[in-house]
């Protein structure tokens, strides 16, 4: 069961991309290249979907707040959760 947990969520902000993806225009001009994209989606898909949703709702301006939540999106990434366990 706890790797059914780890599966859904590795998969959830991937499948939050590819549905932002087909069904919106959430990505269209926020990167001029499709590589910044790509490496987001692989490595870092939560701090990728924060990124974009600071470009979209604040116009990229970043303040405190918008870098709090993206040093927690951060974490959330590259947290080793798979070390945790007995």
């Amino acid at each position: 069961m706890p790797c059914l947990f780890a599966l859904a969520a590795l998969i959830a902000p991937r499948a939050v991309i590819v549905f932002l993806w087909l069904l919106t225009t959430w990505f269209e001009g926020l990167f001029d290249t499709a590589l910044w994209p790509i490496l987001g989606f692989v490595f870092l898909p939560t701090t990728f979907l924060w990124y974009t949703a600071v470009q979209n709702w604040n116009g990229g301006e970043w303040g405190a707040l918008q870098i709090v939540i993206l040093v927690v999106a951060l974490s959330i990434d590259v947290s080793p959760a798979g070390g945790r366990r007995r």
